[in-house]
């Protein structure tokens, strides 16, 4: 399905205010991780762990370069970030978000693209979507040694995508190996075809631009998961308890929800 053209925004002009306020939480069955969302500046100590992990997973393929540790380090180009934690209380994977964008320019894909033919394409589709609102997708890692890794890979995923729900945009932005394509496309991710790839961050690399729509409707399943977790908030640091699902208190329930 090829991602499709704009016409008029559906969605009024998006600020760069994020409207979660608090750190929230809700357990995966499927993976049999508590997922939690939250800002680096909220929870630093899991922002630690969750760029630990994304230093040893980059580091094992030889990307360190892609992760940009050192600009990403101090959390404030993150606007959220995403880490499951397993009943163990060990962090097993993380992602996070930047954005909502104003300007074309603030788009790592920018970046990854460069010089190459297909950049002013890429900077075409980001600017045709900053009206409805943009965020970008980035450090995605699941550990080596987590239990139902490949249920993980997939929960990871979708969290992802609340990322459009929690910061109020239309849009979500991310560039992907060809390897992992399948599994971001299970999450409702299409692939701009007419786009290229890019050798990312080396030539080892076939980088794709992938789009994810909030306007699109989620399975039922997905959409109860979204109202769980935002019903739910995870004391200011998470704790065993709140790894195995006994913690949480209510807090106030998000503007809209797709």
């Amino acid at each position: 399905m090829p991602v499709e053209q704009l016409t008029n925004p559906q969605m009024d002009v998006r600020s760069t205010e994020t409207i979660l306020d608090r750190t929230l939480s809700v357990w995966d069955p499927r993976a049999e991780c508590r997922f939690v969302v939250a800002r680096p500046a909220d929870e630093p100590t899991l922002w630690e762990e969750y760029l630990e992990g994304a230093v040893a997973g980059y580091r094992k393929y030889g990307a360190e370069k892609a992760l940009e540790y050192r600009q990403i380090q101090a959390g404030d180009t993150t606007a959220l970030f995403f880490v499951a934690i397993d009943s163990n209380g060990t962090v097993a994977a993380g992602v996070r978000a930047q954005g909502p964008y104003l300007v074309a320019d603030q788009a790592h894909a920018i970046t990854e693209w460069g010089t190459d033919p297909g950049a002013p394409a890429v900077r075409r589709m980001i600017e045709d979507r900053l009206p409805f609102g943009v965020v970008e997708a980035k450090g995605a890692w699941v550990a080596d040694t987590a239990s139902r890794r490949g249920e993980l890979v997939g929960a990871l995923g979708r969290f992802a995508t609340f990322s459009m729900d929690l910061l109020d945009v239309q849009f979500m932005l991310a560039t992907a190996a060809s390897h992992v394509l399948d599994t971001w496309r299970t999450t409702g991710g299409v692939v701009a075809d007419h786009i290229a790839p890019v050798p990312y961050p080396d030539d080892r690399y076939e980088t794709r631009l992938m789009w994810w729509d909030r306007s699109r409707r989620r399975g039922r399943a997905e959409s109860m998961q979204l109202a769980q977790l935002l019903l739910t908030t995870s004391r200011p640091t998470p704790s065993a308890g709140i790894a195995t699902g006994t913690g949480g208190n209510v807090v106030r329930p998000m503007r809209s929800v797709s």
